[in-house]
């Protein structure tokens, strides 16, 4: 006799899927993308840069890892909730102190398993990232025209500022660097650089990464105004990464970055960090079909042709297109030719679409936190 499904994925267009509910109960409404990824689910699970946004795993094999709290990227689940083939295993890795079931339930996040989340990928790109309604009743109840009509209620991503969501309500200093055997996470004790972080929906990596080659971070609210940059006497700028439509955290954001830019102290992007920088110079941004979310994206270096192995997570992009005279794109998607870096000619100003941090190269893109510890250098004259 056939398990009675007990959670259930409704497209906005219609289409249903069932399958088998697992972590929170009741439902979220959210976008719905894959991403291509083997592992790294719990820090996916975290990055602040998936609010809004449900998850399709497309590996099949999910919670084999287990959850480690020092994996977190932030202090809680962002992402609406996630969706795989399987039924999440139960963890095998030694340093996982939980199972993701219980992990999610704790955390009031809904997972679905058995799903074939094949067929659903294709969906996501013939027809774009679709709105969804994702529901886990451990009674198998739906109401599966409420859920319809959820999803296609869901007033999707475009015009969404979702940085002021996920932003820290106050300012905080950080001072823990990468992890390395066998000690683990480290401290900065004798810091070189200070740098000012906004932070859009910044993951703690990051700020690890800017520790680890020697900056006394401060990290400011997405709001953080210009004053309020200068008075902190910063040797440079750093702009994280987050979700939402670039151009809606835009309107508060990228005139603090123009008058920082027009100081000229280093600047340095991510993800969102670069849209917004890109958009202070003067370029535009548009939403993708499906986005990019992979910790396998080929991306080509300009300036000498070397390919780095990437890892990506953003449903807009900067249209290329627009970049103004002066603005040089430095990296570009293998994939589909899309823009995925930028620097201000002559300037010490510079950002990335991919996620260096991340090290799916898993060095290829280190380089680019030398590169901002060395334009703060540079810059002290």
């Amino acid at each position: 006799m056939a398990q009675t499904p007990t959670a259930c994925l409704a497209l906005a267009d219609g289409t249903i899927f069932m399958g088998r509910g697992f972590g929170a109960t009741g439902t979220a409404v959210a976008e719905l993308c894959f991403n291509t990824a083997m592992t790294g689910y719990q820090e996916i699970m975290t990055d602040p840069s998936y609010a809004g946004q449900v998850v399709t795993f497309t590996f099949p094999h999910i919670g084999n890892t287990g959850i480690t709290p020092e994996d977190d990227e932030t202090s809680d689940p962002v992402a609406a909730g996630m969706v795989v083939k399987w039924d999440p295993t139960e963890p095998s890795n030694w340093r996982a102190t939980r199972d993701l079931e219980s992990w999610l339930a704790a955390r009031g996040r809904i997972g679905m398993g058995g799903v074939d989340t094949r067929r659903l990928t294709r969906a996501i790109r013939q027809q774009g990232a679709p709105h969804v309604a994702l529901c886990h009743d451990p009674e198998g109840k739906f109401d599966i025209e409420d859920l319809v009509a959820r999803a296609r209620a869901f007033r999707g991503l475009e015009g969404m500022d979702l940085a002021k969501e996920v932003t820290t309500a106050q300012s905080y200093r950080w001072d823990e660097t990468k992890w390395s055997w066998p000690d683990g996470y480290g401290r900065q004790t004798a810091p070189k650089y200070k740098v000012v972080a906004i932070d859009y929906g910044a993951k703690r990596n990051i700020l690890r990464s800017l520790a680890h080659v020697g900056c006394d971070v401060t990290v400011l609210p997405a709001t953080a105004t210009a004053q309020e940059i200068k008075a902190l006497n910063p040797d440079g700028l750093f702009l994280s990464n987050g979700p939402g439509d670039p151009a809606a955290t835009g309107e508060y954001a990228v005139p603090a970055i123009r008058e920082m830019v027009e100081t000229g102290l280093p600047v340095f992007g991510i993800c969102l960090g670069h849209q917004m920088l890109a958009m202070a110079l003067g370029a535009r941004t548009v939403k993708m079909n499906h986005g990019h979310h992979g910790a396998n994206h080929p991306v080509q270096r300009r300036s000498d042709g070397k390919v780095e192995i990437t890892s990506m997570n953003h449903g807009f992009t900067v249209d290329a297109q627009t970049l103004p005279a002066g603005v040089e794109e430095t990296h570009v998607s293998l994939f589909d030719g899309s823009n995925c870096g930028i620097r201000l000619s002559g300037r010490p100003v510079f950002s990335v679409q991919y996620h260096p941090e991340a090290s799916p190269g898993p060095h290829d893109s280190a380089y680019l936190f030398d590169d901002f510890a060395a334009a703060m250098e540079a810059a002290r004259g």
